[in-house]
């Protein structure tokens, strides 16, 4: 009887592994929240089953980003977790060396030889602009990068008993953070973070100008950026942009400016000694 079962349970091991080593990749089907950990339960449940897991700046500092629908992954390794399993993967659409990424098997589905890279739509200025006015108002998610979330979060890691609608929203990472806000709005098409933002297209030269100066030359689209935010010209009059207090929320272009300028220096180009300044940068053609 023993052996028997030590048979069985030898040739599902085998099994297993086989279909793992035969399907090294992976797509997303629906979004699908991409963590730093592979610890999901941690995140999604915390020490209560109740609760998410926040860092001191109250954000969820495992979430790296929400991989669009059709994002290839390479899977590295496969990790059991009950009745699914968690890949360590990486991908083209999130090219960052530090960060280690873990993805949920349920939100994907494999392959053995690698897919083409999602197809991503050339979006229109008109199209982009519109994406980013529908999101006025919408709350703050560190690495969100979609309006309503993911609802399924709640049925794969499902609370243990009622929790509030706010805690509903943060347990399916609705919201966006300020890159995900440019990256929702252009369908992927822009850098996910900051860090490539700010070299990201050509340089608007804004070095030695004041505020006044520079809402004279930039353009809807214009980024103002450094590592670590990034803030959209709309028109002539307006930005927006997503923080922490206050979500996404637009804000008089000058004013803006003005304020950025108390605490940082305009200047060219970005680079590792920059400091507390900001670039320009100007992507869409």
């Amino acid at each position: 009887m023993l052996k028997g079962f030590i048979k069985i349970f030898s040739l599902i091991v085998f099994f297993t592994i086989t279909a793992y080593s035969q399907n090294k990749y992976a797509v997303s089907v629906n979004y699908t929240p991409v963590l730093n950990t592979p610890d999901y339960n941690s995140v999604f449940g915390y020490n209560d089953g109740n609760s998410i897991k926040l860092d001191g700046r109250g954000l969820i500092g495992e979430m790296e980003f929400i991989a669009l629908p059709n994002t290839v992954f390479e899977i590295l390794e496969s990790l059991t977790e009950g009745d699914h399993f968690i890949y360590k993967a990486i991908t083209d659409d999130y090219p960052y060396k530090n960060s280690t990424l873990f993805i949920d098997s349920r939100f994907v589905k494999l392959f053995n030889k690698r897919p083409s890279n999602r197809n991503i739509e050339n979006l229109s200025n008109e199209n982009i602009i519109r994406n980013l006015n529908s999101l006025d108002g919408l709350m703050y998610m560190w690495g969100g990068n979609t309006p309503n979330g993911i609802p399924e979060l709640l049925d794969y890691y499902p609370p243990k008993g009622e929790i509030s609608d706010n805690i509903k929203n943060i347990w399916k990472l609705k919201g966006v953070d300020c890159s995900g806000l440019l990256y929702y709005a252009t369908d992927g098409a822009t850098p996910r973070n900051t860090s490539s933002l700010v070299s990201y297209g050509d340089s608007v030269y804004i070095y030695g100008m004041n505020a006044e100066q520079i809402s004279e030359i930039v353009r809807p689209l214009d980024l103002i950026v450094w590592d670590g935010h990034v803030v959209i010209i709309l028109d002539n009059q307006t930005t927006i942009e997503s923080t922490p207090d206050k979500g996404v929320h637009k804000t008089n272009l000058l004013s803006r400016l003005k304020y950025i300028i108390k605490d940082r220096k305009p200047i060219n180009e970005w680079n590792i000694t920059s400091g507390k300044r900001f670039v320009i940068r100007r992507w869409f053609k």
